[in-house]
């Protein structure tokens, strides 16, 4: 056992490298010890208080290995530094006693009893010379040896900074390397996901594309559409229409927008249309459909909600019917340059008494043009009073182009500067003239 009091923070030091290199502690150790000694006991030895260091030993778990513990004690220890923040973290007793516990190598790794017990012997404090000459030369000894035991802890202290220098480069390296990887994995994922998008809108666009109705061709009346979905990447959703020729030859228009987005909703305007066309080549009246569209479809599906219009127009006279459930009013556009709104109140699909008040019917003369839509178009900008004047002056500055043109002029006006997306759908009828024959364009 080792036990000294020390006045100064050089004779700690001292102190603390012979026990230290006695028992073969690494360099990097001795100087977190050393460091962590003079920094807790400089304040009090710089007060003039002395300060105790005690050195044990005992054998260690290994059997060939030894535990040095270390007991430093002043007045008021432990009411400074918190001892697991010194370089060597230590731990504090309940009398405020600072110990650390450190394993030295194995017996074979140190001198055997009565061999130098390191490569630089340290002279004790104890030590004493009655010769003033071999004094000076013990002194200069014992200078020499504390410098060289400060470079080697600054040689293993410079080591182990740069090893960890290079460690850090490593890792930067592995993580710049890694990043790469990842950045290229993200960016092929981002463009797979996008082809992945592109080519599932281009399979539900076609889909959609195959329900739609072939175009219709009946003498005496004009037809075209224009539709365009919420979004590319859903391209389907649930604005539908419908057109074919009653056996009589007026041709019957169906204009669906069912609740929501989607295949979903896109299935609602399906179902929609075609209980529609099923009633209406019966024979049943265009006042009675809305109606009975609603009783075949709830006992199906109770969740089914659509707005919708329907609209006969004659081309051998040129008398238009029109019917409505909850639907935007059709828009009729004169040769003579006059428009207005043709309302018809009535409550559609899943709404509460379904079914249109009243048939609104009225006479086309050549050249008259009717816009049916979806609110989509009217609705772009949050205000459908909006919309529908903005429609009614587009719809009049296109009137004299052709049929097929107007759709797409109409749309391409209005859904500027959007404020609320939503499937936008526009069909233009013109009656041409009054003629008899029709093609019926009912999908085969």
């Amino acid at each position: 056992m080792i036990r000294d009091t020390f006045r100064t923070v050089h004779a700690l030091r001292r102190t603390a490298r012979r026990i230290a290199v006695t028992h073969r502690l690494s360099a990097e150790q001795r100087a977190r010890l050393v460091m962590s000694l003079s920094q807790v006991a400089a304040p009090p030895l710089n007060s003039g208080r002395l300060v105790t260091l005690t050195a044990t030993q005992e054998s260690g778990r290994g059997g060939d290995q030894v535990v040095v513990t270390l007991r430093f004690t002043h007045p008021g220890v432990g009411s400074g530094t918190d001892p697991q923040t010194l370089p060597l973290p230590g731990r504090a007793t309940a009398d405020g006693t600072l110990v650390w516990r450190l394993t030295a190598p194995p017996t074979a790794q140190r001198p055997a009893c009565g061999e130098q017990s390191a490569r630089i012997v340290l002279p004790s404090p104890s030590e004493r010379s009655h010769n003033g000459r071999a004094h000076s030369a013990t002194a200069v000894a014992g200078a020499e040896a504390d410098l060289a035991l400060v470079e080697e802890e600054l040689q293993a202290t410079l080591a182990r900074a740069d090893a960890l220098a290079v460690e850090h480069r490593r890792l930067e390296e592995e993580l710049a390397e890694t990043n790469s990887g990842v950045l290229a994995l993200y960016v092929q994922l981002e463009e797979r996901d996008e082809q992945l998008r592109a080519a599932h809108g281009h399979t539900l666009r076609a889909l959609e594309d195959a329900l739609r109705p072939r175009p219709l061709r009946a003498d005496g009346v004009e037809l075209a559409v224009h539709y365009a979905p919420a979004s590319d990447d859903a391209p389907t959703g649930g604005d539908l229409y419908d057109w074919f020729t009653l056996p009589d030859g007026t041709v019957h228009i169906t204009i669906v927008d069912a609740l929501g987005h989607g295949v979903t909703s896109t299935r609602t305007a399906l179902t929609v249309t075609h209980a529609v066309r099923t009633l209406a080549l019966e024979g049943h009246s265009l006042g009675s459909i809305v109606a009975r569209t609603d009783e075949i479809l709830a006992p199906f599906d109770q969740n089914v909600m659509a707005t919708l219009l329907l609209a006969r127009l004659d081309p051998a006279t040129g008398e238009l019917a029109l019917a409505n459930g909850s639907h935007p009013p059709a828009l009729l556009v004169r040769s003579d340059g006059t428009a207005s709104y043709l309302e018809v109140r009535g409550r559609g699909i899943g709404y509460p008494q379904p079914g249109s008040e009243r048939v609104l019917t009225t006479r086309l003369d050549p050249d008259d043009l009717v816009i049916l839509y979806t609110d989509g178009l009217t609705e772009c900008r949050r205000d459908p009073y909006e919309g529908e004047a903005a429609l009614m002056t587009s719809a009049l500055r296109h009137r004299t182009r052709p049929t097929d043109h107007i759709p797409g002029a109409i749309a391409a006006d209005i859904l500027v500067d959007v404020l609320h997306s939503d499937d936008t759908l526009a069909i233009a009828a013109r009656f041409t003239s009054r003629g008899a024959g029709s093609d019926d364009g009912e999908p085969g």
